[in-house]
């Protein structure tokens, strides 16, 4: 009879009430942990470990200003500051937390285009080395400033892509075979795009800071977004076979590329942006004429599937500022708001976005004997790596 009950009782409370048991029985041990004082934990040999990593640097006149953050465990205090072998006075002293940031100042007569190499010299005695290829003022984030990333922006982004679009009658023309190339084609795209962006957000997560995860960041903004990616053509693919209205297969192909390409513009305006906020890029017609080239293949790759489908001209103009805009955003972004575990995430996202594409993509490029990799597939796909890794030799962020 006991027993009986008690099996009543159970499975009279609420899932939920059973789900958060054990969420509340680990906040009840962490508050008691806190409440005394942490006995033996405190206890350790050795110095602090610290670890500081130096996020961004702006140039001003007569001023080098650092913003660094704590990624080590233990508080950090930033005593002395040296500039090229000779300590400087600073402001903006004081201990910082884990996790935490603080922007120094440092006064110094910066001269343009000389370089400096700057050590921070910690309470401790510990050093932290940071160089400055070549001095150059940070520019004031002002409308004329925004205007400029945007109009950078429409030149490497909105414009390239739409041209590339105009690629439609031809592929309407082809037959079946070369319509397949061509899908092949923007696989090898779309795979060198994927690519890119996971060696350039590992890249500069490297550099960066370590406390918010680092490279993993790559990694998790890349399985979002194929998860976040699916789960949109799941939902896209279920209203259409309900309702018959939510648009062609060509069109649902299309409006994904637009996506993962549109994502990797956002990255790769995010890099624009950086680079001219450090003064790191060169405004130059070559600069835009590359990018130019570089992206125009990406507008053939949104129109490959639409060989079948006369989709109306707002829907065109759609897909191409879906691809294409987001390159503006990117450089405000990345010239404004400049993180580099941001940016990581940010670029794996793209990353992630391509390959859920390329998934979707690749079962139309097999032949009538269900062969996906025929010889002229496999060409298909080389050459469209071939094409963006020639173009790219255009570029210099």
């Amino acid at each position: 009879m006991e027993a009986a009950e008690a099996t009543a009782v159970r499975r009279s409370a609420p899932a939920w009430a059973l789900g958060l048991l054990p969420v509340a029985l680990l906040g009840i041990a962490v508050a008691l942990l806190a409440l005394l004082g942490g006995p033996g934990l405190g206890e350790r040999n050795g110095v602090p470990v610290e670890e500081i990593a130096i996020e961004r640097t702006e140039l001003r006149p007569g001023l080098i200003e650092l913003t660094i953050r704590n990624d080590g465990p233990d508080p950090v205090e930033i005593a002395q500051v040296s500039v090229n072998d000779a300590f400087i006075p600073f402001d903006g002293a004081g201990e910082t937390a884990r996790l935490g940031s603080r922007a120094l100042t440092i006064g110094y007569p910066w001269i343009e285009g000389e370089a400096y190499e700057i050590v921070l010299l910690t309470s401790t005695g510990g050093t932290v080395e940071t160089a400055i290829g070549a001095a150059t003022e940070t520019p004031d984030l002002d409308l004329g400033f925004f205007g400029l990333m945007a109009l950078l922006g429409i030149y490497v982004g909105v414009i390239p892509v739409s041209i590339g679009m105009v690629w439609l009658p031809f592929v309407r023309r082809v037959g079946p075979g070369a319509l397949r190339v061509l899908m092949a084609f923007t696989i090898g795209l779309l795979a060198f795009l994927g690519v890119d962006a996971v060696l350039e957000g590992i890249e500069i997560a490297g550099a960066g800071s370590q406390a918010f995860g680092g490279s993993a960041l790559v990694l998790i903004g890349a399985a979002l977004a194929y998860l976040g990616l699916a789960a949109v053509d799941a939902h896209m693919r279920a209203r259409r076979r309900a309702a018959r209205s939510a648009g062609a297969p060509g069109m649902h192909l299309a409006l994904l590329i637009a996506v993962g390409i549109g994502l990797h513009n956002l990255g790769e305006g995010l890099a624009i942006g950086a680079a001219y906020a450090a003064g790191a890029l060169a405004l130059g017609t070559f600069l835009v004429v590359g990018f130019a080239i570089h992206n125009t293949t990406e507008g053939l790759a949104i129109v490959a599937p639409l060989a079948e489908e006369r989709p109306p001209l707002r829907r065109l103009l759609l897909l191409g500022l879906l691809a294409g805009a987001p390159a503006v955003l990117g450089a405000w972004i990345g010239a404004a708001a400049f993180s580099t575990s941001v940016i990581a995430l940010l670029l794996g996202v793209g990353a992630g976005a391509i390959v859920q594409v390329i998934v979707q993509i690749a079962p139309s490029i097999r032949d009538h004997a269900g062969r996906a990799l025929t010889p002229q597939n496999v060409a298909g796909i080389s050459a469209g790596i071939g094409v963006l890794y020639v173009t790219g030799l255009l570029i210099s962020v």
